[in-house]
């Protein structure tokens, strides 16, 4: 696979695929993906190293090309030619313009799956536009409903315009390698970032159509669960979800209040919901009376559903990652062996693939000779 890719979306999918056993070779301008300049870095006396820019380029090769000049570009044309993936992310029209777009390299090719991510798609008014994460986020709708309910629209905290494009090439492409090798034609999918998001929307672009009602902000709460949210206790945040009538009753009798379960604002799931600014002022107040892991050993001891509010640092603190093997060490250039996030799938009888860390800027040109060579 051919990655022509830089920052997040591409890169994502190509890492997804190199996780999963593909031969991903990075192909980068002579100054380098743009996030080997994002910080925080591993540092030496001759070198630095992103660590974001390795978070999501692990498992590949790289190789440097100036896409302007004549041999370099001859070169990523032949890289191309043997390969039965590309992924690229630059602007609609781009590669187009330098020949490497997908009618020029599919022409003669024996099944190619070339995949564009981009902000909007091929066929979108706003296709010449650029587009950023935050403005996608914006654009579609997720925003609108991120954040309090007396608010201002909030960003999502995690990139997931582009991470969610990310998975959606790399699960695509999955799909349709096996039929286009066996046919020997070429494909083109179009990967829209804006589309997918909208494609993970389902539950608001449903209520909007179902009720006519545009989906609002609700903070932590849920538009049709009570109490369904984040809470604060005495020493920090955690979360409830009592999803039906058993769980409500479970809640109300661990906070003392099993009265409000008789109470024709609670009774029904609707009724909650309806009301659940009520309750979520009725529950807070016994909330701060104790402890977080109080109150969650409380819920958990009748099986509802709760989990603390934590920070980065303290869910990879967390039990569960040693006991599911989520966090292994990796070499890392300048950094030295470093923690990654291993792919969260597992697989019976497979190990995570960890067979180099993300690669020094155009550490493997004799690619080039090597897949020209097959």
């Amino acid at each position: 696979m051919v990655e022509l890719a830089h920052v997040a979306a591409g890169p994502f999918a190509g890492q997804l695929l190199a996780d999963l056993g593909a031969d991903v070779v990075k192909v980068e301008p002579p100054g380098g993906d743009q996030m080997r300049a994002w910080p925080p870095f591993a540092t030496d006396a001759d070198e630095r190293f992103s660590h974001n820019f390795a978070s999501v380029n692990r498992n590949k090769r790289s190789v440097v090309a100036d896409l302007k000049d004549a041999t370099d570009l001859d070169r990523v044309r032949g890289l191309v030619s043997a390969a039965d993936v590309v992924v690229e992310n630059y602007r609609p029209g781009v590669l187009d313009r330098l020949g490497l777009g997908y009618p020029a390299v599919s022409d003669g090719h024996n099944g190619l799956v070339y995949c564009s991510i981009s902000g909007y798609g091929r066929n979108s008014p706003y296709v010449d536009d650029g587009a950023y994460d935050v403005v996608i986020q914006g654009m579609s709708g997720l925003m609108s409903v991120t954040g309090d309910r007396d608010g201002a629209p909030a960003k999502a905290g995690v990139p997931v315009g582009d991470f969610t494009a990310g998975l959606y090439a790399a699960y695509t492409i999955a799909a349709l390698l096996p039929q286009v090798r066996e046919r020997g034609r070429s494909v083109h999918v179009d990967c829209p970032m804006l589309d997918c998001l909208l494609g993970v929307s389902a539950l608001q672009t449903s209520e909007y159509w179902g009720s006519g009602r545009e989906p609002a902000r609700l903070g932590t709460a849920h538009p049709r669960n009570a109490p369904y949210q984040a809470f604060s206790a005495a020493d920090g945040d955690f979360t409830v979800a009592a999803g039906n009538d058993r769980l409500w009753a479970a809640v109300a009798e661990v906070v003392g209040v099993s009265e409000l379960v008789d109470d024709p604002r609670f009774v029904t799931q609707v009724d909650r919901a309806r009301h659940q600014y009520e309750l979520q002022s009725l529950l807070q107040e016994r909330f701060t009376a104790e402890k977080r892991e109080h109150w969650l050993a409380e819920l958990r001891a009748r099986g509802v559903p709760c989990g603390p509010v934590n920070t980065f640092g303290e869910m990879l603190a967390d039990p569960h990652v040693v006991a599911t093997g989520l966090v292994e060490p990796i070499e890392v250039p300048v950094a030295g062996s470093t923690p990654t996030i291993v792919f969260p799938v597992r697989i019976e009888g497979e190990n995570p693939r960890l067979d180099r860390g993300a690669p020094r800027l155009g550490a493997d040109a004799d690619v080039y000779d090597e897949w020209v060579a097959r």
